[in-house]
């Protein structure tokens, strides 16, 4: 039989169907993190157990064991309650709600820092500090399949946890049930979770659960998409598995892809899924990254080419470079959820007030026009300009360092600034060097000042932060060498 398949490079083309699921397990090399800076050594260690488990309230988790520094650990604690504070402010909490949320939150903290550990184990075992960044673009996509599946009651899952917030609030009122047997949710949910007389479960669902699944994933699949009860285990489910391993998705994370995004299995791959893949590396998207991309966003795929079109166009509008329109879909696929007219032109309206470049800062940081101007941009912008910082001086702060708009005030932005004043630099050197914010406060900025300062010399803070830390030894006995007359 002949049908569309992808290439092993990424592009699409058309080939003989071959199955292939000796690969499943294999990861795309091109979509290795990229290394970050080695962290500063440090005396104390702890032990951490991360569990593995996608469901946090999941019975009996495997653990494993990594060493991890306490300073580090104590650095990383305070940059995920900022990335969880800033999360729940956006979807709607007040300070006053987030705050108390967070100071609640402690076991829920620790599991952050596990997911964290669990996600990218191979880093601490080379000893690699992770960015703000980093944490933030690792903890975020976990904390929206959180929300997808808790609704309105995340609040209550952060404050509960480990207990499902059901049991934490016996009180409230139980989750509303149909009470028609006949409805469509109803019968569908049935037909997808209760076995039949015979005790079998539909073909799909068995299917599903071999892959790793749950039956309390699937059921809750069927709750917001009851359609997924009827799907046809070859035509509709194994062609998108298929379709996925030949992408160099790995087996393990198909069910997380699936969980996000169900409406996947219904559509054809010939004649949507395919054409719309197509159409996207037509616009530069990387297509050796496709595994990458489609497990971060898995709803890109279900996008008219509409939609895409508006987004290029108005992305060609503002300015931005026909090859960087594809890099900016590679690395922010979630762009294409953003309206043009609602989110994307008031935003860069905004930025284009205060001088900002914004053609340059969507390319470099396309994750800014997520943010709400008015919860998010105007105080980040408010906190510099109150320090002194001068509107062109803060424009090119945001040209060098686009993520800086991406910091929160409380977690990140305050406290760093607190430190830098006790330090005696110059308000210019920030100006000159904003990444300064990037870098862990108590795992990276703290540690590496204090050696400066014990040494009696003064380095920029690029040279202070920036290097590895061999470099940073090397400069600073360069340093000391010439403030000693060279001997």
């Amino acid at each position: 039989m002949w049908a569309p398949r992808i290439s092993s490079g990424g592009g699409i083309r058309q080939l003989p169907w071959v199955s292939r699921r000796d690969n499943a397990g294999k990861q795309n090399s091109a979509s290795a993190d990229r290394p970050t800076l080695a962290r500063t050594q440090l005396d104390a260690a702890l032990v951490c157990k991360a569990k593995l488990a996608e469901d946090p309230f999941a019975p009996g988790p495997q653990v494993f064991t990594t060493t991890v520094p306490l300073n580090l650990l104590v650095a990383e604690r305070e940059e995920a309650k900022a990335v969880l504070s800033l999360y729940l402010k956006k979807q709607g909490s007040s300070s006053a709600v987030a705050s108390r949320a967070i100071n609640r939150s402690d076991q829920f903290i620790d599991h952050l820092i596990s997911k964290l550990h669990s996600m990218h184990k191979s880093r601490y075992q080379v000893g690699r500090e992770l960015t703000t960044l980093e944490i933030r673009n690792a903890l975020v996509p976990y904390l929206e399949s959180l929300r997808e599946k808790h609704g309105n009651q995340l609040i209550e899952v952060v404050e509960s946890f480990p207990d499902p917030p059901s049991r934490a609030r016996p009180a409230g009122p139980p989750p509303a049930q149909p009470t028609d047997p006949f409805s469509k949710k109803h019968r569908a949910v049935a037909r997808a979770t209760v076995p039949d007389p015979g005790g079998a479960l539909p073909d799909h669902v068995l299917y599903l659960l071999d892959l790793g699944m749950d039956l309390a994933q699937i059921e809750h699949i069927t709750r917001r998409f009851p359609a997924f009860a009827y799907y046809n285990l070859e035509r509709k489910i194994k062609p998108l598995v298929d379709l996925l391993l030949h992408l160099g998705v790995p087996r393990a994370d198909i069910p997380t892809i699936i969980y996000k995004r169900p409406q996947l299995c219904g559509i054809s791959l010939a004649d949507n899924l395919l054409p719309t893949m197509a159409h996207l590396e037509a616009h530069g998207i990387d297509g050796s990254q496709w595994a990458k991309i489609i497990y971060r966003f898995p709803a890109l795929l279900t996008y008219s080419r509409h939609k895409i079109l508006a987004l290029v166009d108005y992305l060609s509008e503002i300015g931005v470079p026909p090859a960087a329109i594809g890099k900016i879909l590679t690395r922010c696929p979630h762009i294409i959820s953003y309206s043009v007219d609602d989110k994307l032109r008031p935003t860069a309206k905004y930025l284009n007030s205060i001088g900002i470049d914004v053609a340059s800062l969507v390319s470099r940081c396309p994750q800014t026009f997520g943010l709400s101007v008015e919860a998010s941009l105007k105080p980040i912008a408010a906190f510099f300009l109150e320090r002194g910082f001068s509107q062109e001086e803060l424009a090119v702060m945001v040209a060098k360092y686009g993520a800086l708009y991406t910091f929160s005030l409380r977690g990140n932005l305050g406290p760093k600034w607190e430190f830098f004043l006790s330090t005696g630099y110059p308000r210019e050197e920030l100006v000159k060097f904003p990444h300064y914010f990037g870098y862990s406060l108590e795992a990276r900025i703290k540690p590496r000042y204090a050696t400066m300062a014990q040494a009696g010399v003064r380095l920029v803070l690029n040279q202070l932060l920036s290097v590895s830390d061999a470099e940073f030894e090397k400069v600073l006995a360069r340093k000391m060498k010439l403030a000693d007359g060279g001997l």
